[in-house]
């Protein structure tokens, strides 16, 4: 355990996400034959970073998406099957603390006092300035990213990667899956456990879905905590390599449908130590909800359900109902809070939607206003009485929420989990792994009760004091929601949409003999 706020060094910011995926299986399809819509979110960019290329010839056989310059296409389709990918988050990358031995370049390793290797990857260079050299310390585990203190104790920060320097053996799958080499929904699943990184993967062809998450995981020591600093003396490192069998996969499961948004591919996988938001509430539950509402869809009808899912609020959809049913069992403070809960109810009952249909620059619905305004009062009528001071410190490693906005991810992560599973052990509901304590009221219900609905009245009064008496009237500033593109050529913005930005509809009748 590093002593609270000693750390200083590079900061290992986590990416935004917003890939997905909706795979429908022969027997929930109208047409008989599997269904395919899904695409990586790379950002909104001018020009974009993907390039569409068919390449034919000399064995290749495949159109898709492809990064200029390298030499494969990364997501796409062959004569008869597509593929594409989610980010998994996979945790394939560890801190290690260093024990420090002589000065701040020499640390202890497996009883040796070891010197650091210094890499130098270069200098740059800028006219009337000299030149500043890029270089940075390594140990047996990775590069040294800061250093902090361990019960006073100076220490070093490494960050091991598991596939640091191993960047180039993934290309093999692609070259595979681009010469119409995978037949099968089983070759797709062997030629993706040759990919490294860390990603979803998922098939189609005429016949089967599929899916695999790919990543060289590590196999960590025996008595570490993967979400912690390990002790890098040499006795805790990794074991190896989680094998195939050990992979999350999957073909023509059960359900008759492969959905994912970025969210945990299967039980027991482990998060990334930057990801603190896998819970009981992930935005893949929009997706869900739309592909069950039919017993059989179509390639338009799945294509409706993740359009569908691309402009909802995850918080009225999935939070709020379980908010409602602890404030239903008292009476609201004020005729303010009872019609600002109103609002939320009938936004939720005409689909949650983020739209601005008008164009008037302003969310149609006044439920968004509404739930702008409450949740970071809400999530910290939940969260805070036991929390206290460390809600912020929570908040800066999980935001309280991941709003819509110019970058167009929203709803990756956020406190929506936190929220919904303590609330449900009020109504009695079943819970699948109970916190070990309990936070809103510090676990009364009558004082928990007071607190969300003094969130949702003080969020009305603020409303009201800047738009006004009449809660029909409030909106939310969709302006301000718009997606802008980067690199800054475009001065063009689009409307808020929570979905990829490169996407295939695919549907196959036949097949090459197998």
């Amino acid at each position: 355990m590093l002593d609270d706020g000693s750390f200083t060094g590079t900061s290992l910011a986590a990416p935004g996400f917003a890939s997905n995926a909706l795979l429908i299986g022969a027997k929930r399809s109208e047409t008989g034959h599997p269904l395919f819509v899904a695409g990586p979110q790379v950002g909104y960019f001018f020009p974009e970073l993907f390039a569409e290329m068919e390449l034919s010839g000399g064995g290749f056989a495949v159109r898709g998406a492809m990064f200029p310059g390298v030499p494969v296409v990364l997501i796409g389709r062959g004569p008869d099957y597509a593929w594409s990918p989610t980010s998994s988050q996979a945790d394939n990358l560890d801190l290690f603390v260093e024990t420090l031995c002589d000065d701040d370049t020499h640390y202890l390793y497996r009883g040796l006092c070891e010197p650091m290797r210094r890499f130098v990857a270069g200098a740059l260079q800028a006219q009337g300035e000299p030149d500043q050299e890029v270089s940075y310390y390594e140990t047996s585990h990775g590069p040294v990213v800061g250093y902090a203190t361990v019960g006073g104790k100076r220490v070093a920060i490494s960050a091991q990667r598991s596939t640091r320097g191993r960047e180039l053996l993934s290309t093999r799958a692609f070259y595979e899956l681009d010469t119409a080499r995978v037949a099968s929904a089983q070759d797709f699943l062997r030629t993706m456990n040759s990919v490294e990184f860390g990603f979803n993967w998922f098939y189609a062809d005429d016949r089967d879905i599929a899916m695999f998450s790919s990543g060289r995981l590590p196999v960590r020591a025996p008595g570490t905590d993967p979400a912690l600093p390990t002790v890098g003396t040499g006795e805790f490192d990794w074991r190896g390599f989680v094998p195939f069998a050990g992979h999350a996969r999957g073909v023509d499961p059960a359900s008759g449908a492969i959905v994912n948004w970025n969210n945990k591919p299967a039980a027991d996988v482990g998060a990334a130590d930057s990801n603190f938001a896998y819970g009981s509430v992930q935005r893949v539950d929009l997706l869900r909800a739309a592909v069950a509402a039919r017993k059989k869809h179509t390639l338009a009808t799945l294509t409706g359900a993740m359009n569908e899912a691309a402009t909802q609020d995850l918080r009225v959809v999935r939070v709020w109902p379980t908010i409602r049913a602890v404030l239903q069992t008292g009476s609201a403070p004020s005729v303010r809070a009872e019609a600002a809960a109103a609002l939320l109810d009938g936004w939720r009952a005409a689909g949650s939607s983020r739209l601005d249909l008008d164009l008037d620059g302003r969310v149609d619905d006044p439920g968004a206003a509404v739930m702008d305004a409450a949740w970071p009062r809400l999530a910290d009528a939940v969260m805070s009485p036991v929390l206290g001071p460390l809600a912020p410190r929570l908040a800066a490693l999980n935001a309280r929420s991941d709003d819509p906005g110019p970058g167009g991810s929203a709803y990756r992560s956020g406190w929506y989990g936190y929220v919904d599973k303590d609330l449900r052990a009020f109504l009695g509901r079943d819970l699948r792994g109970q916190y070990s304590r309990r936070y809103c009221g510090a676990g009364v219900l009558a004082t928990c009760r007071e607190a969300l609905w003094a969130a949702l009245d003080a969020a009305a009064a603020q409303l009201e004091t800047k738009q006004g008496l009449t809660p029909s009237a409030w909106r939310a500033d969709a302006t301000a929601e718009r997606i802008r593109f980067l690199s800054g050529v475009l001065p063009d913005t689009m409307r808020w949409t929570n979905r990829p930005t490169f996407q295939q509809l695919m549907s196959f009748s036949g097949h090459r003999p197998r």
